[in-house]
């Protein structure tokens, strides 16, 4: 996958993740692109680590996109723990 898909796939899976746990955190459009990069590569790390099911490098692959938004999930869920409701 190329820079862009990987950006693409963030925004996508950061956005299903924010979806799915629903809630006023900060960072609009570049925080959900960040918070879904970064859970998407935690998400692969899982599932090829303890899961024994490595992710391929193909975009439209449905294992690479639920180790992507669990990862994103596993990620906004850490955030939330870490910072608690820093926005009221």
């Amino acid at each position: 996958m190329t820079i862009i898909s990987w950006i693409i796939l963030g925004l996508l899976a950061g956005a299903v993740a924010k979806f799915l746990l629903p809630g006023r955190d900060p960072g609009g459009l570049i925080g959900t692109t960040l918070i879904g990069v970064a859970g998407a590569f935690i998400g692969g790390w899982i599932s090829a680590r303890w899961l024994d099911h490595p992710i391929t490098k193909d975009f439209y692959d449905g294992t690479t996109w639920v180790a992507a938004i669990g990862g994103s999930l596993v990620l906004l869920v850490a955030y939330r723990i870490l910072f608690g409701h820093s926005r009221d």
